[in-house]
């Protein structure tokens, strides 16, 4: 739940401060229950059948399925990936380190941690990368929003704006990720967890829930004190322009460091779950071995997916310039792939769990309706944004 806040999402927070205040911070707070619905879906799906997300879609529907929600998998963690290496490579920037040396070094981390052969060991380091992303509460207090504004301006929804639209649908983008969804489902069988375990996992995923949303909101109403209450059209175009808005309040060391902290720990927890949702999807679809498990030399077309992801997305962002601007358009594109991603998920639920766990009756009413509501809403968002009607 961590990687959940990544770079494009804290990219796409700041964006959101800068150019509307807090018209969206609302959005931030009920999206916790959505994400939570998915994302319990997720769990249940994972603990009842003991298979990960691709394997299930493949054994449920056949591979053609499958294959079609690999390739969206695929779509989404090299919009991820490019995001992340992007936000490393800024605050590398922002140090004067020169973009291929940083992102460099965050490949050859991220291929370290994973070659371990331990689930349970990756895990430990992920979350601790993840715990940096507090640095930005402390962002939120230093800046000292005005309470009266929050809230007046909360209620504020211009849903008649095409450009207020686009950035609901990126935020929505932000929270519901296809790769998320493969690595939850695809983690909780390589943990092997049981039926016993459901509660502390829902509770794990809860607790995610809030804690996500709460770093995205923290970002937003951080920059909309910041940068976006003293400029007027202002824009962010790359993590510096963040870095920069909370200076006045840290200071310039203590700015950067604190903000750099935050971005590198969001970018290498995402980036470690992206690459290893694709690495377990496209092994769950084609049948090759898929677990931490296993050493490198055991289960080569894992290990060497998950190397693949981390080495091409370094490489591109070390030498294609300001892949940042991309932040928001790849959320938007998660949103775009939001009626594949929840119609699979649902689909699972209903037919793949056994029958007295399986999802029916009024809460798949709920489910349903939750999320026609919030693929129409980033589907229409997305599409109004890209002046495609």
């Amino acid at each position: 739940m961590l990687a959940d806040t990544d770079v494009g999402s804290i990219i796409t927070a700041g964006q959101s401060g800068v150019q509307w205040g807090y018209r969206l911070l609302l959005l931030q707070f009920l999206l916790m229950p959505i994400l939570y619905v998915v994302q319990e879906l997720t769990v249940r799906l994972g603990i009842h059948t003991g298979r990960g997300h691709g394997e299930l879609i493949r054994d449920t529907f056949g591979k053609a399925w499958a294959y079609v929600s690999v390739t969206g998998l695929v779509i989404a963690v090299i919009g991820a990936l490019l995001t992340e290496f992007s936000g490393i490579a800024g605050v590398g920037e922002l140090y004067g380190v020169p973009r291929g040396i940083s992102v460099a070094l965050a490949a050859i981390t991220l291929l370290t941690i994973v070659a371990t052969g331990s689930y349970r060991r990756v895990e430990r380091v992920a979350i601790i990368l993840g715990l940096f992303e507090f640095a930005f509460f402390g962002v939120v207090w230093a800046a000292h929003p005005s309470f009266s504004e929050i809230i007046a301006q909360s209620i504020q929804i211009p849903l008649g704006n095409k450009d207020y639209l686009y950035l609901v649908a990126a935020n929505i983008g932000a929270v519901i990720m296809p790769w998320m969804i493969f690595y939850q489902q695809s983690a909780i069988a390589d943990k092997r967890l049981g039926p016993q375990h459901l509660t502390a996992a829902r509770w794990d995923t809860a607790i995610g829930s809030v804690v996500t949303q709460l770093v995205m909101a923290a970002v937003l109403v951080a920059v909309a004190a910041t940068l976006g209450k003293h400029s007027i059209n202002a824009s962010l175009n790359n993590v510096g322009d963040i870095s920069n808005a909370i200076t006045p309040f840290l200071g310039s060391t203590v700015g950067h460091l604190v903000f750099g902290v935050g971005i590198i720990g969001a970018g290498m927890v995402a980036a470690i779950v992206a690459s290893l949702a694709l690495a377990w999807g496209v092994g769950e679809v084609t049948g090759y071995r898929h677990s931490l498990e296993y050493k490198p030399l055991e289960a080569g077309w894992f290990y060497g997916v998950y190397a693949l992801c981390v080495i091409a997305g370094a490489i591109l962002v070390a030498l294609w310039p300001n892949l940042v601007a991309l932040n928001v358009g790849v959320q938007v594109m998660n949103a775009l792939l939001l009626p594949l991603v929840l119609g699979f998920l649902i689909a699972l639920a209903v037919y793949a769990l056994p029958p007295a766990t399986r999802l029916r009756g009024f809460y798949l009413k709920v489910v349903l309706a939750v999320s026609v509501f919030t693929t129409g809403l980033g589907v229409f968002g997305g599409l109004q944004g890209l002046g495609w009607f």
